[in-house]
């Protein structure tokens, strides 16, 4: 009896549709699951938020508790970048997957508090944070009372995203210090499914937009291997040992300060004082250089919703970049004080 070799291209399309059968019965068993939902909701109608606020709650929650896998397309500006987000639930802590899918490899995993960067041709890093930067805003999964300190939220239509039926909800400013941002949430899930920053023209400046959800029965398996990963340790930052204790006598409501530590500005070999803003929706990035030291922007920029202002506060130059009306920037610049 003769034995013939298997040939490398049949083998290699073997390992192919070898790889796609646990996806394809992911795929099924998501989609079966799906259907069953949609049995049990014809016979008993699923009772939808009437509040705004409950809408964004309810988002926040399942951004937390569920697992999930999203595929989206982030456009800002005249870039477009697609990327995948897995997210589970493993021995009591939230884990997160992120690639993306264009350019160099890049991908980043979240366990628990901590999140790694594993970038190409760079070794790995790990930081202290509650979230993967890049992904959904931070306060879509935080405390939404915290974001209706700056933003009114009011119902919208409905509308259909990645083949699934969305609630948008409108989160308008209170005040004109910064921009409106829109979210769409799965009727279903509750998971956010497109979201919305908007000029005051009401011009797009930035989108995120969910192509596929799937609903996943169990963490990911890829999620299960990163939980039992020995990742780099935190790097703790070094102390500022010459850095200056900068105040802000004002910032819009909800913003808080996230970050202060040492940042190179613009391509400058020189590090300055940086600080960051957040009110979990729009980050505003503080410069703080002495005058004359290094070389600082002159003239305001604003385009695609991106601002620069640059003033001058005492004896320092002080540059404050954002998504957020220049006057609001100029504004947090001239509020900066050596405490």
């Amino acid at each position: 009896m003769n034995t013939k070799s298997t040939s490398p291209t049949l083998l290699r399309a073997i390992c192919f549709i070898c790889s796609l059968l646990p996806m394809s019965s992911l795929v099924a068993q998501t989609t079966a699951q799906t259907g069953a939902s949609a049995d049990a909701a014809q016979t008993q109608p699923k009772e939808l938020p009437q509040d705004a606020q409950v809408w964004l709650e309810n988002m926040s929650q399942s951004l937390r508790k569920a697992q999930y896998k999203v595929s989206i397309i982030h456009l800002q500006a005249n870039h477009i970048r697609p990327f995948v987000y897995l997210h589970g639930i493993v021995d009591g802590e939230q884990v997160a997957f992120l690639e993306y899918l264009n350019g160099p490899p890049m991908n980043a995993v979240r366990v628990g508090q901590t999140v790694t960067y594993i970038e190409h041709e760079q070794p790995a890093y790990s930081v202290h944070a509650g979230r993967i930067e890049g992904s959904w805003p931070a306060a879509f999964s935080g405390d939404i009372n915290q974001l209706a300190k700056g933003y009114e939220f009011v119902l919208g239509g409905r509308s259909r995203i990645a083949g699934r039926p969305g609630q948008m909800i409108r989160l308008i400013p209170k005040d004109e210090l910064r921009y409106s941002h829109q979210v769409w949430i799965d009727m279903e899930s509750f998971l956010p499914l497109r979201y919305d920053l908007l000029s005051d023209n009401r011009d797009l400046i930035e989108q995120m937009l969910a192509i596929e959800l799937l609903e996943l029965p169990a963490s990911a398996p890829l999620l299960e291997e990163a939980f039992r990963t020995e990742w780099p340790l935190v790097m703790n930052p070094p102390e500022r040992a010459d850095g200056q204790d900068w105040k802000f006598s004002w910032l819009p409501e909800g913003f808080r300060i996230v970050v202060k530590d040492h940042h190179r500005l613009l391509g400058s070999q020189q590090a300055v004082e940086y600080i960051a803003l957040s009110d979990g929706l729009v980050d505003i990035s503080v410069y703080v250089s002495r005058l004359g030291e290094t070389p600082m922007p002159e003239e305001l920029i604003t385009r695609n919703g991106l601002s620069l202002v640059t003033e001058l506060v005492g004896n320092a130059e002080v540059v404050v970049i954002g998504k957020a009306p220049s006057a609001t920037l100029s504004r947090i610049a001239k509020s900066l004080h050596l405490e």
